[in-house]
């Protein structure tokens, strides 16, 4: 093979390479949160009465111990079983909590549903996603008492890191770290 047939086909494959990236899913690779900064989440769980405030990242890094009890508060309430949340959920709470200017903590409705759960409430008409990211731990619903709903949907939106469902007559935000899409 010459040299020529070698330039030829490393274009055909990085163009083929392109045309894949550009059909991929968009999602976020960071959100506005400053660098080397701590990062807190006052939460409360609506289903348990359980309150947390935590600081889950430092500033250089993740605390391990922080993020096992968000993610414990973030439990599957109806079972007790919990998983690890992606962080990535927790940054995008902070994104949205610091870009509304929100003064009370997040009221979570749900975080991670077992398959069962989610099965269950499917079964019982809830509009459960047969694969909903709640099983996977990237999912959590939720609102701030004392902001306009609206205004947790459009920051959600704002940072394209992944799902946001708005459910003005249920009372809550969905948001998800799969791919952007919004209903």
């Amino acid at each position: 093979m010459d040299v020529l047939d070698t330039q030829r086909r490393r274009f055909l494959l990085g163009g083929a390479a392109c045309i894949v990236a550009a059909s991929l899913p968009k999602t976020a690779f960071a959100l506005p949160l400053a660098s080397g900064e701590p990062r807190e989440l006052a939460m409360t769980s609506i289903n348990t009465g359980e309150h947390l405030n935590v600081c889950y990242f430092n500033g250089q890094k993740y605390l391990e111990d922080e993020l096992k009890l968000l993610n414990n508060l973030c439990r599957d309430h109806r079972r007790n079983v919990s998983t690890d949340m992606d962080k990535k959920l927790y940054d995008q709470l902070t994104a949205i909590y610091q870009q509304v200017g929100a003064k009370n903590p997040i009221t979570m409705i749900s975080g991670y549903r077992s398959p069962a759960t989610n099965e269950m409430l499917r079964k019982n008409g809830g509009g459960q996603a047969k694969k909903s990211y709640h099983m996977t731990g990237q999912a959590l619903d939720f609102y701030i008492e004392g902001v306009p709903l609206a205004d947790i949907r459009n920051a959600a939106r704002s940072l394209k890191a992944g799902g946001v469902g708005y459910y003005p007559n249920s009372g809550f935000v969905h948001i998800d770290t799969g791919p952007v899409r919004t209903w």
